[in-house]
């Protein structure tokens, strides 16, 4: 099985040509495969080139713990440039099907600046979605172990939920980012970004990523974030987006539309060994490794 890594501003993603594989990736494959001491290590999988029937290529996105996601900024300016590496695309714009959509990407710099335009953001509950009648999720209440957060719920193709507040760190992202994750509100989980507004151009999050935790940076992350800074009237576009990986600029219309532009930077490609072909044995390895580091 081939495999090629890059990152986007740290956050780091595994592309994989369909074409590489005897049969279909199974979530206890991606579990491994993903792991930091059991695998390659990453944040995720991307598997595509695939068939469309509404963009020029397919993409499949797949979280570490396994699970699906709908779309992510970083992974698709990772796609883009892979796609532009294997001499797939060239510098004219191409279009790319997600579960969350189809997005348009553009080459930049020889591979390295990768922009997409993201489609839609939405507020509506029903779309991101937020149990309860149907309402744009703005500066609602939602209450988690000891603190009661002010935040508002949006979407890009996948669920967010963005706290202001007016200072952020990794800490507190990760002791409450995997409690708003599987909060009741949200019936298919959620992302989550602190948020705290530097100036009327500028923002900083910190990131809990669904299905992966703690996350140095994030696409449709900067991309909700922003236009949740735009929608409270906090920030005008264009809005650069400070995470602890890097920066990323984002532009908004009037009708929410979203358009990043970020770095990609490509790690290695490789195989990976026939060792790993047996999968059983090192789920259980790495599920009893696990065990041990929560006792």
């Amino acid at each position: 099985m081939r495999f090629y890594k890059y990152h986007a501003l740290g956050n780091d993603y595994l592309v994989i040509n369909p074409q590489d594989l005897s049969s279909q990736l199974t979530s206890e494959q991606i579990k491994i495969i993903c792991h930091r001491n059991f695998g390659i290590g990453s944040d995720g999988i991307l598997l595509g080139p695939l068939p469309s029937t509404t963009a020029q290529f397919g993409l499949r996105i797949f979280n570490p713990d396994g699970s699906e996601a709908e779309k992510s900024g970083n992974g698709l300016r990772i796609f883009s440039r892979y796609l532009w590496d294997t001499g797939l695309v060239s510098a004219a714009p191409f279009s790319i099907e997600t579960l969350g959509g189809v997005v348009l990407s553009v080459i930049q710099d020889g591979g390295k600046i990768v922009q997409v335009e993201m489609g839609k953001v939405s507020f509506w509950s029903d779309l991101i979605p937020v149990v309860g009648d149907r309402r744009e999720v703005i500066k609602e209440q939602i209450k988690v172990s000891d603190v009661t957060f002010t935040f508002c719920a949006a979407t890009i193709g996948n669920p967010h939920c963005v706290i202001s507040l007016a200072e952020v760190d990794a800490a507190i992202a990760k002791k409450y980012g995997s409690i708003l994750e599987t909060h009741p509100l949200f019936p298919n989980r959620t992302n989550v970004q602190f948020m705290q507004v530097i100036n009327r151009h500028t923002i900083k999050i910190e990131i809990w990523e669904r299905g992966s935790g703690y996350t140095l940076a994030s696409g449709s992350s900067s991309s909700a974030a922003a236009a949740v800074a735009h929608k409270l009237g906090l920030c005008d576009s264009p809005i650069t987006v400070q995470m602890p990986g890097g920066e990323i600029l984002i532009q908004i219309n009037d009708e929410f539309q979203i358009s990043m532009t970020g770095s990609v930077t490509k790690v290695a490609q490789g195989e990976l060994s026939a060792e790993l072909s047996d999968f059983t044995p090192l789920q259980r390895s790495a599920d009893a490794h696990g065990e041990a580091l929560k006792a």
